[in-house]
């Protein structure tokens, strides 16, 4: 535990202008970033007396060991390069949502040359119209298929479509009215790309229009007694009426707004959004987070639109935003959110009518996403807090583990033997942090020698990462005849205009033939040591790792093994295993940890076997790639006939010179293939794979 007075800034030397700040530990790891109107005033209130702290702030700025400052011109940059450092840094004290879900996304790929209608998750795509989130993507197919009768886009997959184009046949959508066909012609591409403007249109709340239209061609087809036209029109309309139905109406007035809610107590927050779009709640989701930073609603709020539209641009951002509580800068981020809507956005309250009933019930919302998230969800603070001293009192460690490694070996049969790290911290999984490793000291099936190697390649790499990020005492200016050595590091975003940030630490080493360099405070590979490290087996596994821990010299972490037959737990030296009782938090989530990094471990094992099933004589072709392999395979049709190629005829496909033509000719006669299989059903010869792989 630090003490805040020992990096504490001198008096006068922050400056009062607005900027943003960063609390980093004695690792250099960034562990908080915040804004501020006036830094000087801001900063030195982490620097009052302990007791007078908010418990969280207390533990925050006893964890750090420095901190420094970059200056801004404006609130509102203060606002984005706060938004930035938070998502390049991950700080473990800020406030960060996560989705208790992925949402899925109504989508139109309008940068296609045929746009397609499908459901999406994950980050946006540039060019993609997106439409949502919904609670479930059943709900979005069948909006689709209601809406496909009115506007058949086409939905098929790339596959698909190339195929029907190169057949000259449809797919069943096609036949039953459901795609207007584009892969076959029926409809020009421009024909198509209307359809889906059409779609998009209908989907952002201008309905109005196409029924009115489909009503009024519906009359025209009656009174010219063509009713079977006239019944069809009658049915698309229904149908868009009926996906109009699945959006309830909410605001008479036709409003684009998102609606923001928050639910709290003292240890987490439940965040819920409304997208209401032309009138209609066209999206909903909710987020949920620790509270690991003194903060109240307005701050809350605040998080939740950097994190809600920090990646948004146009109509992404609506034209009203409704909150429980305004940011403390309100100001500042009207016009942030201004500047990437590109127009003026209200951010306020509601104070009355539908609106503010519409508030009540995303408030309801929130309310009981808290409560469903609190039941279902075993590892709140208390839990595993609870589970974290389990484990330190059972293996007779000083404090508790807030950061665990954990180490398995998997292979099949002794071959594509790999290891995998994965990391849980403060008892939540930090898959950022995971890490694989390839057996490369030896060949066959040894776990015991394994997993000495994987532990001693990560620890060496521990200590190189500490040698060179300088864990070291502050070292005086040097002022030889190359000018003074830097005085801190170089912020990132806009450039600072006041004076230097705070306590200047040590450089770091240079790197071999480089020049020396600050940390810049990214996690890196291998910087943070873990408080415990657990490996998949029992007494040999342990005494590997504490063997290869003691080779380097580290005597500060400790080790021990969880074996699967009977879930004991086994310490370096140890004649007997330690058993936890079977309802213990802390055996729970010595389990979670082994089973995920089997989870890792297996399915980078079965990554890297299928790799090598699918691999190609090809492949040990130096400076071939992938799209001269594919031309070869394509050109000759398998890789039985390119072998049979002369190199004449080899450079024969474009692109391929006489000396790649003569690597691959030697290449393909290495691996000169054995005799040929047979299907002892049938009796056949099995010809190679037209493919690639042999």
């Amino acid at each position: 535990m630090a003490d805040p007075s020992s990096y504490r800034p001198k008096p006068g030397q922050i400056p009062d202008s607005p900027g943003v700040y960063k609390f980093r530990d004695e690792h250099r790891r960034v562990i908080y970033v915040g804004k501020a109107k006036n830094l000087r005033q801001r900063v030195a209130n982490y620097f009052q007396d302990l007791a007078n702290l908010h418990p969280r702030t207390r533990t925050m700025v006893t964890t750090a060991a420095s901190v420094e400052w970059t200056v801004v011109s404006t609130e509102v940059e203060a606002l984005q390069l706060e938004y930035s450092w938070i998502k390049e840094f991950d700080p473990r004290f800020n406030v960060k949502y996560r989705d208790d879900k992925s949402y899925p996304y109504l989508a139109v790929t309008l940068n296609e040359d045929f746009p397609r209608v499908q459901v999406m998750r994950g980050a946006k795509k540039k060019g993609v119209r997106y439409f949502g989130p919904y609670g479930h993507a059943w709900a979005i197919r069948e909006t689709v298929d209601l809406m496909l009768r009115v506007f058949p886009v086409r939905t098929c997959s790339a596959g698909v479509f190339k195929n029907a184009a190169r057949t000259g046949r449809p797919c069943l959508l096609g036949y039953i009215g459901k795609c207007s066909a584009p892969c076959v012609g029926r409809v020009t591409p421009e024909e198509h790309r209307e359809l889906a403007e059409d779609f998009c249109d209908f989907m952002a709340g201008r309905t109005g229009t196409y029924i009115r239209r489909l009503e009024k061609d519906m009359m025209q087809a009656a009174e010219e007694m063509e009713y079977e036209r006239a019944a069809r029109l009658r049915d698309d309309a229904e149908a868009l009426k009926r996906a109009m139905e699945k959006s309830a109406v909410v605001l008479a007035d036709a409003t684009d707004a998102d609606l923001i809610a928050v639910a709290e107590d003292e240890l987490e927050a439940a965040l819920q959004i409304f997208h209401v779009r032309g009138g209609r709640v066209r999206g909903q989701r909710g987020w949920v987070t620790d509270k690991v930073e003194a903060v109240d609603t307005s701050g809350l709020v605040e998080h939740a639109l950097q994190q809600l539209y920090g990646e948004e641009r146009g109509d992404a951002v609506p034209k009203e935003v409704l909150v429980p509580a305004l940011p403390e800068d309100t100001e500042a981020v009207s016009q942030w959110l201004a500047e990437r809507r590109g127009s003026q956005v209200s951010l306020r309250i509601p104070q009355r009518g539908d609106k503010k009933d519409l508030m009540v019930t995303v408030q309801r919302n929130a309310q009981q996403a808290l409560g469903l998230h609190k039941t279902k969800r075993a590892s709140d603070l208390t839990t595993r807090s609870r589970a974290l001293e389990e484990i330190a009192e059972a293996l007779g460690l000083d404090t508790a583990p807030l950061r665990i490694e954990c180490y398995d070996i998997s292979h099949l049969q002794g071959d594509d033997v790999v290891a995998s790290m994965v990391v849980f911290e403060d008892g939540l999984a930090r898959k950022s942090e995971y890490r694989r490793f390839q057996i490369k000291g030896f060949e066959g099936q040894d776990d015991v020698r394994s997993m000495h190697e994987v532990i001693g390649r990560r620890f060496k790499r521990y200590l190189q990462e500490k040698e060179r990020t300088g864990e070291w005492e502050e070292q005086p200016t040097d002022t030889t005849a190359d000018g003074p050595a830097p005085t801190g590091p170089a912020p990132t975003g806009p450039a600072p205009t006041g004076p230097a940030p705070g306590p200047v630490p040590a450089l770091a080493p240079a790197a071999e033939g480089g020049e020396p360099r600050e940390d810049d405070g990214r996690p890196k590979r291998f910087a943070y040591p873990p408080q415990l490290v657990v490996v998949d087996g029992g007494q040999p596994q342990v005494a590997a790792a504490r063997r290869a821990l003691d080779e380097l010299g580290i005597d500060d972490i400790a080790v021990c093994g969880l074996a699967k037959r009977l879930e004991e737990v086994w310490l370096p030296g140890d004649d007997d295993p330690v058993v936890l009782p079977r309802s213990s938090e802390g055996l729970y989530l010595l389990q979670r940890v082994r089973d995920e990094a089997h989870r890792f471990a297996i399915t980078y094992q079965r990554a890297k076997r299928a790799k090598r099933i699918r691999s190609s004589p090809l492949d040990d072709v130096s400076g071939l790639g992938e799209t001269r392999k594919q031309a070869l395979i394509k050109h000759f049709g398998s890789v039985k006939k390119l072998r049979q190629a002369t190199i004449d005829e080899i450079c024969e496909v474009p692109g391929i010179g006489r000396r790649t033509a003569e690597s691959v000719a030697a290449a393909l006669a290495s691996t000169a293939p054995a005799a040929p299989a047979v299907n002892t059903a049938t009796g056949e010869i099995i010809e190679e794979d037209d493919g690639g792989s042999s």
